[in-house]
């Protein structure tokens, strides 16, 4: 017999979330083991005590850890989302017929707690992993990474010097409607006027003007060169009024945007994220080295580990972070750059006397420590006056100058250690387990945890989203996660005999003493 179904609206129902989700889901068991209840006590300084009641702390930090974990970046879809799944309403311990709160809450929110507040959410998460002995913590890997910042390139306002700053605001703010075509404006422009104020020098804005030649000469060959009118821009001559923070970077082979730099840290034993932190995507990564590492290890010693390796790639090389992390007890596997040579051409070094003999045999003696233009630490060596005079090689060799001068960094014998590790049986396999470490996990929060755009404005902001993005990761690593233990044929039959008493003792307890 056909069956057919009619729908009929009930004025009753009895409807239970935990009975429809199923019991190995994966917000079930994520709801069974995280507990943020720590948070409350926390937060309780930034609310007052009168007034209506905000979004409980623990659902707030709840809804961004899904946003992450389901790769969503804006809080409207989110809450769409959140609406929709059971299985989501049951982790954040909603009912069907209860609203979720409204979208602007999470980003007000959001703006209210501090940066302590979800860096203890990625603490918290950490120390799970570390329970659970996902943790080695001997050998670190670092990397960095842009990330999308939200502001556009076309609003972009230029530099201008500090006597002109003034007048050139009245035009921006009397421009006419024809002279904004192709030019997005910002509502407010939030950079301070330090920001506004060009501070290149002349040779730095010569430096430029040249590069912007060439960059135009090249773009014209390209196709779609002539769209909005190419121009080579920089952070010395331009910077973001939406976003101030935000800096022009670029990768090869990438168009130019306005990111920032996520500075990462992973444990080598099941990748698990041991630090994040956002930074200036205008910054060198070996400016961020002895920041970084140091937020590591203190992290690293609150959970009683021990740290030996740090890996990295040659962008964080630099002799001054070599001599750093010798100072603090670390090995380090890092390249140096390819324009480290060690000893200048043709000469040789003689380390008991900290000299260099030239092709002519003459000495080149130490003269000075003294620091380069870049800020980089250099000893200088030079000849005498009369060393040089008859010589062959002397027009070659130091040119117009009276005598002959060479700068070697201050860090050569730093340099030379870090190589020689470098270089060694354990420096090859350490640059394998680097890339196989840090590389898969920067692409697994770029593409599938939600870190591929930063959605708020400000460092700041931008680092609680990547904290957040952060703890999505090393929480579903949690889940995954099967601890193998090798049980000892002692503590197999010590197993056996406790199930053997488990079924033998409710018998025996039911059991009536005869009387005699």
């Amino acid at each position: 017999m056909q069956g057919k179904k009619y729908s009929q609206p009930k004025l009753f129902t009895t409807f239970k979330i935990e009975e429809r989700v199923p019991k190995d889901n994966f917000y079930r068991r994520l709801k069974e083991v995280l507990d943020l209840r720590f948070l409350y006590p926390q937060t309780k300084g930034y609310y007052g005590d009168c007034g209506q009641k905000s979004l409980d702390p623990v659902v707030f930090f709840k809804l961004c850890l899904v946003g992450y974990l389901e790769n969503m970046i804006s809080d409207r879809q989110l809450i769409e989302h959140c609406s929709m799944r059971l299985d989501i309403l049951y982790f954040l311990e909603y009912d069907i017929d209860q609203e979720l709160p409204w979208h602007s809450t999470i980003s007000r929110t959001r703006k209210l707690f501090p940066e302590a507040v979800f860096e203890s959410v990625f603490t918290k998460v950490f120390g799970m992993c570390v329970e659970k002995g996902m943790v080695s913590g001997h050998t670190q890997a670092i990397d960095a990474a842009p990330v999308k910042a939200n502001a556009s390139m076309d609003s972009l306002e230029l530099k201008v010097p500090e006597e002109e700053l003034d007048d050139h605001l009245r035009q921006v703010r009397y421009m006419s409607s024809p002279d904004r075509v192709n030019k997005r404006k910002a509502k407010e422009n939030k950079a301070p006027k330090e920001q506004q104020q060009i501070s290149a020098t002349e040779g730095e804005l010569k430096s430029l003007k040249s590069r912007n030649k060439k960059w135009s000469e090249d773009q014209d060959q390209r196709v779609g060169a002539g769209n909005k009118g190419s121009k080579y821009t920089s952070n010395k001559t331009h910077y973001s009024p939406t976003d101030p923070d935000a800096r022009i970077s670029v990768k090869p082979g990438k168009a130019r945007k306005l990111n920032y730099t996520a500075q990462l840290a992973v444990d080598s034993a099941h990748h698990v994220i041991s630090d994040i932190s956002a930074d200036f995507a205008d910054k060198k990564d070996n400016q961020s080295l002895q920041h970084v590492s140091r937020r590591v290890k203190e992290r690293l010693d609150q959970h009683g580990l021990l740290w030996h390796n740090l890996l990295a790639d040659t962008g964080y090389s630099s002799g001054d972070n070599y001599a750093y992390l010798e100072r603090v007890g670390l090995r380090s596997f890092i390249p140096p750059h390819g324009t480290y040579k060690g000893c200048p051409d043709h000469m040789v070094y003689n380390r008991a006397g900290d000299y260099y003999v030239c092709r002519n045999g003459k000495h080149l003696t130490h003269r000075k420590v003294k620091y380069s233009v870049k800020g980089t630490k250099e000893n200088h060596y030079a000849t005498g006056r009369n060393d040089c005079r008859g010589c062959v090689y002397a027009q070659e060799c130091k040119g117009n100058s009276h005598e002959k001068r060479v700068r070697v960094t201050y860090y050569k014998p730093e340099y030379e250690r870090a190589i020689a590790r470098i270089k060694s049986k354990e420096g090859r396999y350490m640059k394998g387990k680097r890339q196989s470490t840090v590389e898969p996990v920067f692409g697994t929060l770029t593409q599938f945890m939600g870190l591929r755009k930063v959605n708020t404005k400000g460092i700041r902001q931008a680092h609680k989203v990547m904290l957040m993005s952060a703890v999505a990761y090393n929480i579903k690593k949690y889940l995954r996660f099967t601890q193998k233990l090798v049980q000892s044929g002692v503590a197999a039959a010590h197993s056996f005999l406790n199930e053997i008493i488990g079924v033998l003792w409710p018998i025996y307890s039911a059991c009536k003493p005869l009387k005699i």
